[in-house]
């Protein structure tokens, strides 16, 4: 039967994607996000998949706008059986170089909006005992990077909270469903959009995925809300293996290589937008769509997301990852 979905950050990378693979299913999709370029090509997007869409434009950092919407989408469309959150800015800059203001904006936009917008859903999820509400996190929510702080932060805060309210809800034996996914680096507009300090073109750490891929994994999380979290790219995985059997280490290989390893070899576009404050995507701006730059260089296929749908597996590959990072940790002493 088809659902009322709502999906933030529905305007490009995994939640554009994410909508369309909704879309698919035949569901009515409400797309939030600010810019009105990209909400009308993912409107586009999601009725030639086969759904039905419903713009609504907004800053999910506004928790009165945000609590608006929900209320809209339930008088006029329907009960939210999922809500998705995706939404998120972020600067790329070493951390002295972000000033008060837009740390403050990336967290009002990366963690609260987050916050308000789970929120708002289960004000509405809550009273009738049923829904799910899927986090899009990352593998930094475990394991912080150099030249992304502020949105490292924001991904560790969601994961927190995230997990405090799981247990809230299990307490009350609530039929709501709270779940994240954990993405690797993928093919998404960020790299062209986010405010960049850096000398050259921001670029994800391979291996990079495509947003596709990552739409797939929110779409059976939604399906399958029960499980605590989900994990797509092997990658990711590998990180957080390492991160629990060596932090140490890796915070040295990160040091000496993280620089290097998120810019490209081309210079910063010095006409670049920067989506901290106004969306990329507004009227005199194109629609970025799902993908960023770098197809040539992406994937469609991962092994570690079935794994992470089929976990007995997913242990294995688990134990057998932390137990090589660990021997490595110990000839490297």
């Amino acid at each position: 039967m088809p659902q009322t979905v709502v999906v933030t950050g529905a305007s490009g990378g995994i939640g554009r994607a994410s909508a369309i693979a909704f879309g698919v299913r035949g569901d009515t999709v409400v797309l939030i996000a600010r810019g009105e370029k990209g909400l009308a090509g993912a409107a586009r997007d999601v009725e030639r998949s086969g759904g039905k869409a419903v713009a609504m434009p907004l800053d999910v950092a506004d928790s009165d706008a945000v609590r608006a919407a929900a209320d809209r989408v339930e008088s006029e469309i329907g009960p939210i059986d999922v809500w998705v959150n995706v939404a998120f800015t972020s600067v790329f800059a070493p951390f002295d170089q972000i000033t008060p203001a837009e740390y403050r904006r990336v967290t009002e936009v990366s963690y609260l909006g987050y916050v308000y917008s789970t929120m708002a859903a289960l004000e509405h999820m809550k009273p009738r005992d049923r829904g799910t509400i899927v986090q899009v996190g990352s593998a930094l929510a475990y394991r912080g990077i150099p030249l992304q702080s502020a949105y490292c932060g924001a991904k560790h805060a969601i994961q927190g909270f995230h997990e405090a309210l799981r247990c809230e809800l299990l307490h009350d034996k609530s039929n709501v469903h709270v779940t994240m996914v954990q993405m690797p680096a993928m093919n998404t507009p960020q790299f062209s959009w986010v405010l960049s300090r850096l000398p050259r073109q921001a670029q994800p750490v391979p291996p990079i995925y495509q947003p596709e891929l990552a739409a797939r994994a929110v779409l059976y999380a939604a399906e399958h809300p029960r499980r605590r979290e989900y994990w797509v790219g092997a990658s990711t995985m590998a990180t957080l293996a390492a991160n629990a059997v060596a932090p140490g280490l890796l915070d040295r290989y990160l040091g000496r290589t993280g620089f290097d390893a998120q810019q490209s070899p081309q210079p910063q576009p010095p006409d670049a937008p920067a989506n901290l404050w106004e969306p990329a995507d507004g009227r005199d701006r194109k629609d970025f769509g799902a993908h960023g730059i770098f197809d040539a260089t992406s994937r469609s296929k991962d092994p570690q997301l079935w794994a992470s749908q089929h976990h007995g597996v997913l242990g294995a590959i688990a134990v057998a990852t932390a137990t090589a990072w660990g021997a490595l940790a110990r000839r490297r002493r």
